[in-house]
Formats: structure tokens, sequence, C-alpha cells
């Protein structure tokens, strides 16, 4: 193991790899804090395993959980701790009849053999290069003062590192033990937190490098932990193209003249059943037509309305998911959080080369992933800008909850984010229901600022002549206007 601080190593767990801008920096100490229960012992499971697959010796110290349990903890989780070398200094049963009195860091006897030997001849006997201690707060408590134990943790702590090796460790913070002491005595700090909101982790301390900062999600599953940092703009990405995305909808296409330029976010707003979402997919029909790739995420409907319907109207859904066109998500309600939902698309892009991505809608984003609406609505910005940056063409869904009366863009307070706002509008015309379709905003062009008339049929989506005729459209009861 090399000793320059240029050189990292690996976490074990990718999101937090890439918030630690590579890794931990060899030959340092790392504090994990967290409640219980909020994955400090797996994380450190899981960097303990990164240290086997790399030909690492590694040991985890444990002081509170036996042995046995630690592996049988790990097994449910599918972490093979098999290549770890344990040292376990947990209490057993002996300690409860016996009545010891243990005192770790100080000549005193325990089973005859004092406890320092042991720790500093399983260290010579293995030459590990990873140390996990878990907990080490526990050692406060077989300490006879605070200024003994923070002497002793230090020296514990040299020791390690004269050793070569480099050392994460966990502490238990309350209010009668607080762990303080410990963010001065250590290189880093790694905090987990659990709440309403979902499972985050941060890192308010990390010396020698930047990193990512902010709060990022976290997820306990199967392997271990998951970590999806929180994104950032993008910067230079794909080199745009200065071609339009047409709609393939002649009528349409003229409102916008031509369509809508790459790398921005067009909203398609309106009420209930107006048909925004099978207008957006217009959109994606002809990228598919192009040979590009679309993604569409459903938070308001199955994945098996969404094909039926819009194969009834002539667009070949499954035919351009078998060439690889285009790609349906239905999203589980309370599944995702904001910031891995934002993974997910950001992975589908880099590793699909995918160039246009609807979300339908906003609304169920905001009600399907964890979080206040305030933060979601932050989340969506970000994840527009980090796709905007990239190139992608971001087509945004958004329900308004009135059907008639007063005009409205937006009931979400998010029209800001939008490059181009497209409504769609009920109105009602000599007793019949029709729908309307207008541009309100194009900020990359012009536009035509008049209102069509919008159809969908067994025969596709058409859009009519401007309706001159008429006054008050967007009320929803127009008049005709009487020929002078």
């Amino acid at each position: 193991m090399t000793d320059a601080p240029s050189t990292r190593i690996p976490t074990g767990v990718a999101g937090l790899h890439e918030v630690l801008d590579g890794g931990l920096i060899p030959g340092r100490s790392y504090l994990v804090r967290g409640d219980p229960g909020t994955g400090k012992t797996i994380l450190g499971m899981n960097y303990l395993t990164a240290g086997v697959d790399a030909d690492e010796t590694v040991l985890f110290v444990n002081l509170e959980e036996a042995e046995s349990d630690i592996r049988q903890n790990a097994a449910t989780l599918d972490i093979d701790l098999s290549d770890v070398h344990f040292l376990d200094l947990s209490p057993d049963s002996d300690v409860f009849v016996d009545g010891q009195s243990y005192d770790i860091f100080t000549p005193s006897e325990v089973e005859q053999e004092p406890l320092t030997r042991r720790i500093t001849e399983r260290i010579e006997e293995t030459e590990p290069d990873r140390v996990f201690i878990d907990p080490l707060t526990k050692l406060r408590y077989l300490t006879s003062d605070d200024y003994q134990f923070r002497k002793q943790v230090i020296s514990f702590m040299r020791y390690l590192k004269e050793q070569g090796a480099t050392i994460l460790l966990t502490s238990e913070n309350t209010s009668r033990s607080p762990d303080d002491d410990l963010e001065y005595m250590t290189d880093g700090i790694i905090e987990l937190r659990r709440s309403t909101r979902g499972r985050t982790v941060q890192v308010p301390k990390f010396r020698g490098s930047a990193i990512h900062e902010g709060e990022h999600s976290l997820r306990i599953e199967s392997g271990g932990i998951s970590v999806y940092p929180e994104l950032t703009p993008a910067g230079p990405g794909r080199e745009l193209v200065d071609d339009p995305l047409p709609s393939g909808i002649d009528g349409l296409d003229e409102l916008l003249h031509g369509g809508i330029e790459r790398g921005t976010v067009t909203m398609l707003s309106g009420p209930t059943g107006v048909g925004k979402t099978t207008a957006g997919t217009q959109f994606l029909k002809e990228a598919a037509r192009r040979g590009e790739r679309s993604v569409v995420y459903m938070f308001e409907e199955t994945r098996k309305t969404y094909v039926q319907r819009n194969e009834a109207i002539g667009v070949p859904i499954e035919e351009m998911e078998r060439r690889g066109n285009l790609s349906i998500e239905a999203v589980e309600p309370l599944e995702h959080s904001a910031m891995e939902f934002a993974h997910l698309v950001r992975e589908e892009v880099e590793e699909n080369d995918t160039g246009v991505v609807m979300i339908d809608g906003i609304q169920g984003y905001k009600l399907s992933l964890h979080g206040d609406e305030a933060t979601m609505v932050r989340k969506l910005h970000t994840l527009a800008r980090h796709l905007k940056d990239m190139g992608v063409s971001v087509i945004l869904v958004n329900e308004v909850e009135t059907v008639a009366g007063d005009f409205r863009a937006t009931d979400a307070g998010i029209s800001y984010l939008a490059d181009n706002i497209v409504f769609l509008r009920h109105l009602e015309l000599a007793g019949e229901l029709r729908k309307a379709v207008g541009v309100l905003k194009k900020r990359t062009g012009d536009f035509e600022r008049t209102l069509r008339e919008f159809r969908i049929t067994t025969d596709g989506v058409t859009v009519g002549d401007p309706l001159d005729g008429l006054q008050g459209v967007l009320s929803g009861t127009p008049e005709t206007i009487e020929e002078r």
C-alpha cells in the first residue's frame, strides 16, 4: 500500500467513492457517525470487503456485537466476510456471571492477559491494510476519565497508522456520552442520518481533499449500502446539434416554428384528459423515427395503459421498444428518493446515449418520491439543469386542476423551469367539448401566437388551423366573432 496522498482506496460503495472525490486517503482515520440503525456497521463491512477484493489484509475489531452475530447479519445482506480477520473484544456471558471489570488500555489483566497485548499481537500477526473498529466509543466506558480516553485513542490510532493501516471507526453519540472529541482526532467524518425523507449521508470533514458537498441519498439493500450523490451541473457534455426536434404533427410544429430545441426543457401543461402525455409522446415517436433513444418515466399511469392507448392511435410503442428507441419506466410510489431517481435518469442517459427524457407527470413525481414539496421542486430543477448541460431534451408533463375558467399555465409554481411552455385547454363550442393548443413561452426562438384546435382520433393526433374566428378560448367558453 502506497503512502502517496494522491492515491485513493475504494470505500466499497460506488456512490460514496464519488462523494469523496475518488475514495479515502490511505494511512488516515475516518469516523462514521449516526444513530442506531443508520447503517454504520454495514458501511464498515463494505469497506472491509472492498479491501479483500483489492487483495488487502483487513481486520474487524468488534467491541459490541459478537463475531458470530456480525457474520450472520452480513450473510442476510449477501456480504461475504469469510476472508475478513476479526479481533473479538465484545463482552461474553462470563463478564456478567463472574462480575469482571475491563480496563483495556491499562496493565489491568482481563482473563489473565492484558487486552493491549491481545490487540498488538493480533495486529502484528495480521499486518492489516484496513482496520474497522465498531464502535470505538465503547472504550470510553472502560477508561477512568475523558482525558485518559482521548489519550489512549490517539495513541491507538497512531500505532495503527505506523503499522500502515487505514482506519474506519464508528461511534455512539448520546447525550451521556457525546463523540465530539473524536471529530478532532480523526481525518474525516462520514455522517449517516435517517428521517421521514429517507436515509442520507454527508461528509462534513475530509482533510487533504475536496469533496462533493451536500446531503446525499443512501439505501441499504442486498450487498450493503448504496449512495446516490446529489446532482451538480454536468458542465460541457455532448455537442449540441443545431437541429430542432419536431413532433411530426404539422400544426404543432408550425406553432413551435419547427419544434423544440435540443438541450431545452419543455413543459406540457393542461387539465386532466386533455392529451398532454399523448402530445409529449409525439416527440418521442419522431425521435425514434430519426434513430434516437428516449425514455419516459411514468408516475401517474401504468405501462400497460400507456402502451394500449398509444397503440390505439397509431403510435408503435412496442416496436419502438423492440428497436431500443424507447424505454418505459413505471416508477413505484415511495420507492425512491429524489436523488435516487435522479441517479437512475443520469445512468440511463450516460449508458444508453438517451437524447429525450419525459417525466409524466410533475404532480406524481412530487407525491411518489420521498421529501417535502419544496425539496422536490429543487431536486427537479437540479435534474433538469443537469440534463440540459448534457444536451438532453426534457419534457415535463404538468397537470393543472381547473378544467375551465381562469387560465393558469401551471399549478406547481415551476414554470420558471421551462424553456418552452405548450398548453392544452378544454373548451366548449356549440355544445361540444373540444380542445385547443397554444405556445405560451419559447426562450430559444420565436413561436406562433395563435391557438389551434387539438384532436386525438384513431388515425392519430392532428392540430388544425388557427382559431381566428373565436375569442375567449382561454376561459374555456369561447365566443364566435361576427364577420364585419
